[in-house]
């Protein structure tokens, strides 16, 4: 192979990206193997004494033996009483509980597949992502069932029956038949790069080399550490934050209800180390004078991701928290970690999302004429890696959109590599504001509009304009006893950038609508912005 650039990553005759990051080994592709399984050749033996799972509500704790314990006890009671055996799909409609993370290596340890949903959908929502993954039973709470299909078997999370399962005393069973790597371990659900929602296949060997290249590379430290887990179980990050915390011997603190003031006080009362965060968590305790009363001495790092962090936000992090790492990074459902930071000088590139993840090649190619771009360039991102997703359950279109013939996964992101390996996300393809000839992209002024003192909050979105096509509008969320104009709103940003990338349009709201993982959820204020009115230039 051509010599590949040590500083940047790029190999200039294929026109790829290599990660920096050292090789991970992974098993044998052709190695039966499940995720349970792998998980538990990371632990050593016996199993750690301290907590695996914590309640940050009750208190209540489980150990690293007792989870295995009831996961072989549910295991087979699932089998022997219900039947489940590898290839079938479990669709999973609860809140985050104890329960939860034994269920998901109870039913991977069968070669189930795990579908989690989220509680809040609508029941027309979930029909159609029943439809979709074609589930052979259901496992809900006495607060969700009624959500879900009549005609669909389901089992209460929070019935007599389903904790009986969980202190059986027998020997976990092996499995009908020998779980493969390339078995289907979880369906998760996603907007992906086409639009409407879909069904993503992950595989055990995605999760496997996931979790290998976390445990190889994780920082020294000296002992376990204890994560706070504020990103939904049903999400894509935080499913796979419950399988990387149990491999790495962690301790997990679940929360189901989860509001700032409850992720501080938990992260104080359980000397939590290390906690997911949206950037909006992040920006609240760069600001907020309650937190500073909190003990937070433990806390060491804060993954953060599923938006952009704007440079003023972590500059006011880190003056009020200089001993606490944001370690930024990126991925997506389809995916997996496609790039993040490891080590404290990664975490001083503020507007990137870290260095692409191991094992991991990539390409940036010209969106219109389909060149592979170089070094600096901006295009869109194309990733091959062990943690791409089998597919799109049911939709060849979308799969023949989303992947080229030689397995290349379109991210639908706007992004550029520098010249030391850091990727930078310039913007959503689908979400750039078509201006003229020209194309804006709404994060960059999202990220100008915050640094203003008079707002909390913003996002900007297309508004249609038959003259010039679309034009930027921006949703302003003031400072209380802020009187900010639109004018003035306009004016802030008009110093800072190109005339073409001027907000024309403004509208001061409560609050953005967003995500659990923290997305602006564009289509809503787009549906707003044509209904309402608003301000305008």
């Amino acid at each position: 192979m051509p010599s590949i650039d040590s500083n940047s990553g790029f190999c200039s005759e294929p026109k790829t990206f290599h990660s920096l990051r050292p090789a991970v080994p992974l098993p044998p592709p052709s190695h039966p193997l499940s995720f349970p399984v792998f998980a538990l050749s990371l632990l050593p033996s016996p199993l750690p004494s301290h907590p695996a799972l914590i309640d940050a509500a009750t208190s209540a704790s489980v150990s690293f033996p007792a989870f295995f314990s009831r996961v072989n006890s549910l295991a087979f009671s699932l089998q022997d009483h219900a039947g489940l055996s590898r290839g079938q799909v479990a669709f999973i409609l609860s809140p985050a509980t104890l329960d939860i993370p034994i269920l998901y290596f109870a039913l991977l340890s069968l070669g189930v597949t795990v579908s989690p949903a989220n509680p809040a959908a609508t029941p027309a929502e979930l029909s159609r992502l029943v439809r979709l993954t074609n589930p052979s039973i259901a496992f809900a709470v006495s607060s969700t069932v009624s959500k879900l299909p009549s005609n669909l078997p389901t089992l209460f999370l929070d019935s007599p029956t389903f904790h009986s399962f969980l202190e059986a005393d027998a020997t976990f069973p092996s499995p009908s038949a020998a779980i493969e790597q390339s078995d289907v371990a979880a369906i998760q659900f996603s907007s992906g790069t086409t639009g409407h929602m879909k069904a993503a296949a992950l595989t055990h060997r995605n999760f496997i080399a996931m979790t290998a290249g976390f445990h190889a590379l994780q920082p020294s430290r000296s002992g376990p550490d204890v994560n706070l887990l504020s990103a939904p179980m049903f999400h894509s990050l935080g499913f796979f934050f419950v399988l990387r915390t149990v491999a790495l011997g962690d301790t997990l603190v679940v929360m189901d209800r989860v509001t700032f003031p409850d992720m501080m006080r938990a992260a104080e009362k359980y000397g939590v180390t290390q906690m997911t965060a949206a950037p909006p968590v992040v920006l609240a305790m760069a600001r907020s004078e309650d937190v500073m009363r909190q003990d937070l001495s433990a806390l060491k790092r804060i993954f953060c991701g599923g938006a952009p962090l704007s440079e003023d936000a972590v500059e006011r992090f880190s003056a009020r928290f200089p001993g606490i790492l944001i370690c930024q990074g990126y991925g997506s459902t389809e995916a997996g970690g496609i790039s993040r930071m490891i080590y404290a000088e990664e975490c001083k590139q503020q507007r990137s999302v870290g260095r692409l993840s191991e094992n991991l090649e990539a390409k940036i190619v010209d969106p219109l004429t389909g060149e592979f771009l170089s070094v600096g360039q901006h295009g869109e991102l194309w990733v091959r890696s062990p943690a791409v997703m089998k597919g799109y359950v049911g939709d060849e279109a979308a799969n023949a959109e989303t992947f080229d013939a030689q397995g290349w996964l379109k991210t639908g992101d706007l992004c550029y590599i520098d010249e030391n390996g850091y990727i930078y996300i310039v913007d959503r393809l689908k979400e750039l504001i078509k201006y003229k000839a020209y194309q804006v992209p709404p994060a960059e002024l999202e990220q100008i509009l915050q640094t203003s003192p008079e707002i909390v909050d913003a996002a900007v979105i297309p508004y249609p304009q038959e003259e010039v096509g679309q034009i930027p509008m921006a949703f302003v969320v003031r400072q209380p006893g802020s009187k900010i104009s639109e004018v003035e709103v306009m004016d802030y940003v008009a110093k800072k950038v190109a005339p073409y990338k001027k907000i024309r349009k403004v509208s001061f709201v409560n609050s953005i609508p967003k995500s659990a993982s923290g997305k602006i959820l564009r289509k809503e204020l787009a549906t707003y912005a044509t209904s309402a009115p608003v301000s305008r230039l």
